[in-house]
């Protein structure tokens, strides 16, 4: 078995340690620049956290990963008083975390992550003796849980039945190499549930819809294809389920905010960062079809 190699050491910020906020209905944080990373714990009343293209429902039970550099939004219940527990920190070195995921629901009844979280609030409001060195190291385990998950079955196997099913059937239309697109019906039938309820759920653990999680991976796929191929934009194009050149040169300039033919001519390490690799749409990154 290989082993997992530890995360980078967290420290705290200040000495105010982990916290907790309250919100009255309908109250908005943000826009803001992240200076830091932030675990944000949702107790009570739920939450929209808005960042870029992603839009993620929050309800109680669910943590938050912000990480530096995220322009975010808080839209707290309108409803209803929200509560939330919150700490920052820094990640000595500075890691490479792309594909790290956005959110973790707690709200299963064994996740240590839960009595982690719970440890370090009480350590942040009762502060005992050399608190801030038991918060680190508690920060620390929580971190590592958070990337990697709980065990052998964290990862995709963490998605609810429907997404599983829904990547299957995506998979298996895939499984030529063209990554074509499939409608919302087609998916939600793969699924065996109603469209509505499909996109619930893909939104709640992915951040987007079904049919935009699928085009951005659709999109990514370009990128090797891009800076590895002399195929020219139209064949990318067909690959990656587009029906033209200008189709798809228009959907890659809405997400990369450039197009195909400035990206091609462009460095890997200094491109734009891939839509899938981020986040909760990482979860898609096994589908992407092999290349040809």
């Amino acid at each position: 078995m290989t082993e997992r190699v530890p995360p980078p050491t967290p420290a705290l910020l200040s000495r105010l340690g982990p916290a907790v906020a309250d919100y009255p209905p309908g109250s908005v944080f943000g826009p803001r620049d992240a200076g830091s990373y932030e675990f944000v714990w949702l107790l009570r009343g739920s939450a929209r956290w808005v960042c870029g293209d992603l839009s993620v429902p929050l309800k109680p039970g669910e943590l938050l990963l912000v990480r530096p550099g995220m322009r975010d939004t808080f839209h707290w219940d309108a409803h209803r008083p929200t509560r939330h527990a919150y700490t920052h920190f820094r990640l000595h070195p500075a890691p490479a975390d792309t594909g790290w995921p956005v959110i973790r629901d707690l709200t299963g009844r064994d996740d240590p992550m839960t009595a982690l979280c719970r440890h370090l609030l009480t350590l942040g409001t009762t502060r005992p003796r050399a608190w801030e060195r038991h918060a680190e190291e508690t920060l620390r385990l929580l971190v590592f849980t958070f990337v990697h998950g709980t065990g052998p079955g964290s990862g995709t196997q963490t998605l609810p039945e429907p997404l599983l099913a829904m990547m299957a059937a995506v998979r298996s239309r895939w499984s030529d190499g063209v990554a074509r697109p499939l409608t919302l019906e087609r998916l939600a039938e793969a699924a065996g549930v109603s469209p509505s309820t499909l996109s619930r759920v893909c939104r709640r653990h992915l951040g987007v819809s079904p049919v935009a999680g699928l085009e951005l991976l659709r999109l990514a796929r370009a990128e090797p294809l891009l800076w590895l191929s002399n195929l020219s934009l139209r064949a990318i194009a067909l690959q990656c389920g587009f029906a033209d050149a200008y189709h798809f040169s228009r959907r890659f300039r809405a997400v990369y905010g450039m197009s195909p033919t400035a990206f091609r001519r462009l460095l890997p390490e200094s491109a734009p960062p891939s839509p899938v690799t981020a986040g909760a749409l990482s979860a898609l990154q096994s589908l992407a079809p092999p290349s040809h």
